[in-house]
């Protein structure tokens, strides 16, 4: 028998912000990032984003270009060790509808899998605080002895998500015309319009314009809005993107 399963992103979906965002700042309390790169790098394209001024896209690919480079030449175990700190601070930092969710798709006898664009190191221990079934990230890659080279394959854009569900399929014999997914930005796009219960979380406005440009997936979705301790679900024909 085909098994139905749940898909959820991480960040800005399952967590309330980036996962990433605290892996950084945890590489410059360990001195492995100079806090300099945050203040004259990622700083500015943060407040952009901060401002609306700019996008979280920009800020996002500025911190992994600069972690990318952090990272380069450490030992696995040691972003391993730096990771399991992260989830143990940060790891209940949860939507409340996503946590409703995963508790709602456990009783359900769903199956749960993330797939997110953080790193590998990350998701794993997210995904084992609450209790999926699996899961991939970004993975950075490794040398001979284990340390990082400096590359990656990212987990980030439609492509990559989308051969990652097709990887699940296969794997647990998934029926995607049971399952669900959960994202918030256009990169999670595939994921909803292979599954039949698709809900977009807090969604980005490059999101929501291929949502409004598709439309088997308009007709489906589910959109949520999370703000303070209201949750709101909003029907596709019955909202303006202004």
């Amino acid at each position: 028998m085909k098994k139905v399963a749940a898909f959820f992103d991480i960040d800005g979906t399952l967590y309330r912000e980036g996962l990433i965002t605290e892996m950084f700042k945890k590489m410059i309390k360990y001195e492995i990032i100079q806090s300099e790169k945050w203040y004259n790098e990622v700083r500015p394209e943060f407040l952009k984003w901060d401002k609306r001024q700019g996008d979280y896209d920009g800020y996002l690919l500025k911190m992994i270009d600069i972690y990318l480079e952090g990272i380069k030449g450490l030992y696995k175990h040691q972003i391993e060790f730096i990771a399991k700190k992260v989830i143990e601070q940060k790891g209940e930092r949860l939507y409340t509808f996503s946590r409703d969710r995963i508790r709602w798709h456990k009783e359900q006898g769903h199956m749960l899998i993330t797939i997110s664009g953080s790193p590998e190191e990350l998701v794993k221990e997210m995904s084992l605080k609450h209790g999926f079934n699996d899961f991939k990230g970004a993975q950075y890659l490794l040398d001979g002895e284990g340390r990082y080279t400096g590359e990656v394959i990212p987990m980030w854009d439609h492509k990559s998500k989308m051969e990652a569900i097709n990887y699940f399929v296969n794997k647990y014999d998934i029926d995607l015309s049971e399952s669900y997914a959960y994202g918030d930005t256009a990169g999670d796009f595939t994921m909803m319009s292979l599954v039949k219960n698709p809900y977009c979380i807090n969604p980005t406005r490059e999101l929501l314009s291929k949502i409004g440009s598709d439309k088997e997936v308009k007709e489906k979705i589910n959109i949520v809005v999370e703000r303070k301790d209201v949750i709101y679900s909003l029907k596709p024909d019955r909202f303006e993107i202004l």
